[in-house]
């Protein structure tokens, strides 16, 4: 079979709408009915809600966990929380597994995450939402679901995948990119500047 990828040249949120869109798109062609969003401050989650308002697709968002930052308040907006379940949506706060360390002080975690950025930011947190999604209930294990998530802030990575929970990773799979940025790694930093040389008397 034969399926487009559509790659973004820049990482951003600039490119939410169009991952939007292209989600939609694909969900219709799969018969796919929930999607699984990373939402930090919950712009991304409004924007998706009026998209794909009418399309009987289901979110389930993924904001940070509780005390991830160093702020003690959430940053997903409590009232925007409340009018997401209103529309049928789901809000999920759980641990984010990539942030974790074993109980043998070696974080085989953030490898994982580390891996998964080879492909780009926004596919670390797919992989992330989804398997938080499956730990709480929200999608079925084996359930063809499609995530979506960014690099910084907005969406510019979605994947079609088979749901599974972290202690049944090995049923973890990718099966279609939608889209991606080429890549998310900052480029060098500029080079400092060069002094003036001192004055000749």
């Amino acid at each position: 079979m034969e399926e487009k990828i559509v790659y973004f040249e820049k990482a951003g949120k600039e490119n939410t709408e169009t991952t939007l869109k292209l989600v939609l798109e694909r969900a219709k062609a799969r018969g796919i009915k929930k999607i699984v969003l990373a939402s930090t401050w919950g712009d991304t989650a409004r924007q998706a809600a009026q998209l794909l308002a009418g399309s009987g697709l289901k979110l389930i968002i993924v904001p940070h966990q509780y005390g991830f930052m160093a702020e003690p308040e959430q940053r997903f907006p409590q009232q925007l929380k409340a009018d997401l379940e209103k529309m049928g949506h789901e809000v999920h706060f759980g641990t984010m597994i990539f942030h974790m360390e074993n109980l043998l002080g070696v974080n085989i975690s953030r490898a994982l995450a580390n891996l998964l950025r080879c492909f780009c930011q926004g596919m670390k947190v797919c992989v992330e939402i989804l398997l938080m999604a499956a730990d709480a209930g929200k999608i079925a294990e084996g359930e063809s679901v499609i995530a979506v998530a960014g690099t910084g802030r907005g969406a510019d990575t979605a994947v079609v995948a088979l749901a599974a929970s972290s202690n049944h990773i090995a049923d973890f799979h990718i099966t279609e990119i939608i889209c991606k940025p080429l890549q998310t790694k900052q480029g060098p930093p500029p080079p400092m500047p060069v002094p003036p040389s001192p004055e000749k008397k």
